[in-house]
């Protein structure tokens, strides 16, 4: 997304985009879209996909259950966000409750399947979800890193038992 800036030399008015929609009314289709998306795979998932893995060879089989558990995780995390979002926009939550929440909320970790050589045996309907909750996660984490900024690397999360031991190392060795 793009910034523009309005106003007068000194004067940051600046206007962010993703920010903006993510806190206005033109979130409610991106809303719509990733519930929706959340009730059709749960609706596959326990009806049609149940059958349609059945007939599967046993290695299709359990990347299906794999891809299914990594697929039903990625919309979980993505329903989470969106519902932040939503209580955000109610004024039910703070942007600062948000990002506080949000913290627990991981967004492009979960990785896929998709490249496996088997993941084309997989049920057409059923890759079709993966597919689309991956460009929705991926178009709900690019609006998240311009609205909060980038996630911090795992190099830069806090690792309370690394530094306690750290910390006796340090005592013990003067």
């Amino acid at each position: 997304m793009t910034t523009n800036s309005f106003g007068h030399a000194g004067d940051d008015r600046t206007i962010r985009l993703a920010e903006h929609m993510a806190f206005s009314r033109s979130f409610q289709p991106l809303f719509n879209e990733g519930m929706t998306l959340v009730d059709e795979t749960a609706v596959y998932l326990d009806g049609d996909g149940r059958v349609d893995c059945k007939t599967l060879s046993r290695p299709a089989a359990t990347l299906y259950a794999a891809e299914s558990m990594r697929l039903t995780t990625r919309l979980m995390q993505v329903a989470s966000w969106l519902l932040l979002q939503r209580a955000a926009n109610q004024g039910d939550m703070t942007r600062a409750q948000v990002e506080i929440e949000k913290v627990k909320v991981r967004l492009e970790g979960v990785g896929s399947g998709r490249d496996t050589p088997m993941f084309h045996e997989l049920p057409e309907v059923f890759r079709s979800l993966v597919d689309r909750a991956l460009k929705l996660e991926r178009r709900i984490a690019m609006l998240d890193r311009e609205i909060y900024g980038a996630y911090p690397s795992s190099d830069e999360i806090a690792n309370p038992v690394g530094e306690q031991l750290n910390l006796l190392r340090t005592a013990f060795q003067a």
